[in-house]
């Protein structure tokens, strides 16, 4: 497809979905869908393609991340009717106070981010942040935004994240010294995309009503429950505990029951389910509360939720549009035309990608490929530091049809105009100060 055509055609597309949106306030799954079946029409395919494609797109967002939106949810819900969220988020604020809230969950995001994808991170810790803004009696995004921007931060530099272990592999860089380089990167990279962005974007958002997810974590049946803090911070910990012990299992076991538990406990929804049953047994039945009450909170909770996880799966049908059309491969190809610095054309190549695909981890792996072929030829270019900057790239935009954008709007209670500021907006900032900084290690080392 000729590189004009495809601009005009992708720049068509998110023009239509911003204004029928924002401006004529139409449904974001009925646009997502209508806008995708007309980029998919105007690249020349038929309808039947185009339904298809989206199909396919939707099929594979919502397998990957539909059920863990809902047991995330559920167990989320658990842990707040139970009082375990309360207590640690008292606990939090005893220690790190009130003013420091947006600190604690830039840390927490840290933390977890390291081992546990971004999606899990995101929908087992949201409760726990909206919870502790509440406690705090502080805007939800003081403590929302600097946990997605260091979850976020995790996903694009830090091995283990399967994204950043495949550019490793394709450069042959060293997982050793890559460790090294994404910690020293995501340390103020953390810090200035999370709590320090978050004081800037407050103060210029306008208001955040408080949205149905939210609102789910903030019911309480039993408001007098206090639970054990021991307790309640195991369970709160528990899906990632187990998720990481069965993947650790797994690698050290040879083929057999050990290796078969570990693969077991290792995969997320299994990992989610086995905490749901420990959360009720360990916390909610001591705290009073009957069999018949626990699955009416697993009931109720997954309302708000059927019509986030439909745009996520919208969102992620766009993006195949996107993709099977040929704009992807358009813009791909006019990024590896330019000629720059490797660093600036990893990054530029895997931000392209990332814009038109909408995944991080397909940005990483197609402009990491893109790029390897040419190292032989690229004398006194890192391949550690290529890795940091395809991984930066591979964040940048944070675009519509990227799944999370339309599941943070919604979990927020955003504005079409409000997501932009803050997934897009803080998106493209993490990739900007990643590159800068691999920039800077660049003229170091």
């Amino acid at each position: 497809m000729p590189l004009t055509h495809a601009l005009a055609v992708g720049g068509c597309a998110i023009g239509m979905i911003i204004v029928l949106i924002a401006r004529f306030r139409l449904n974001a799954l009925l646009v997502l869908f209508g806008v995708a079946i007309a980029v998919m029409l105007a690249t020349g395919h038929s309808p039947a393609q185009a339904v298809t494609t989206f199909q396919h797109g939707a099929g594979n967002a919502l397998g990957n991340i539909g059920f863990l939106i809902a047991f995330g949810t559920m167990f989320g819900k658990l842990i707040a009717q139970s009082g375990a969220a309360d207590t640690v988020a008292r606990s939090v604020m005893q220690r790190c106070g009130v003013r420091n809230l947006h600190w604690a969950m830039a840390a927490t995001g840290m933390i977890v981010g390291l081992p546990i994808f971004f999606d899990v991170g995101f929908v087992l810790l949201a409760p726990l942040g909206f919870i502790a803004a509440q406690e705090s009696r502080r805007p939800v995004l003081m403590a929302i935004l600097p946990l997605v921007a260091s979850l976020s931060i995790a996903h694009a530099v830090m091995p283990p994240h399967p994204a950043i272990m495949l550019a490793i592999g394709i450069y042959h860089a060293r997982l050793t010294l890559n460790l090294m380089l994404g910690l020293l990167v995501m340390l103020p990279t953390a810090i200035l995309c999370g709590p320090v962005f978050a004081q800037f974007v407050i103060r210029h958002i306008g208001t955040i009503a408080t949205s149905p997810m939210e609102a789910e974590f903030q019911i309480r049946t039993t408001p007098e429950i206090h639970a054990p803090p021991g307790r309640s911070v195991l369970c709160i910990l528990l899906p990632f505990l187990l998720i990481g012990g069965g993947q650790v299992l797994a690698a050290i076991s040879g083929a057999g029951i050990w290796h078969m538990l570990g693969q077991a406990l290792g995969e997320t929804n299994i990992a989610l389910l086995v905490s749901l049953l420990a959360v009720a047994v360990l916390l909610c039945r001591p705290a009073g509360m009957t069999p018949q009450q626990i699955a009416h909170a697993l009931q109720s909770c997954l309302a708000p939720t059927g019509f986030v996880i439909l745009l996520v799966g919208a969102g992620g049908g766009f993006g195949q549009a996107v993709i099977d059309s040929g704009i992807s491969a358009a813009l791909t190809s006019a990024a590896l035309g330019a000629h720059m610095s490797p660093l600036l054309l990893a990054f530029l190549s895997a931000a392209i990608i990332r814009l038109a695909t909408g995944s991080a981890t397909v940005a990483t792996g197609t402009a990491a490929n893109l790029i390897a072929p040419a190292l032989p030829h690229l004398h006194g270019v890192s391949p550690e530091l290529l890795v940091l900057a395809t991984g930066a790239g591979s964040i940048a935009f944070g675009p519509v049809n990227d799944p999370v954008f339309w599941q943070l709007k919604e979990y927020l209670g955003l504005s079409l105009a409000q997501s932009f500021v803050v997934w897009s907006g803080t998106e493209t900032l993490i990739s900007i100060v990643i590159l800068c900084l691999t920039l800077l290690l660049s003229a170091a080392l």
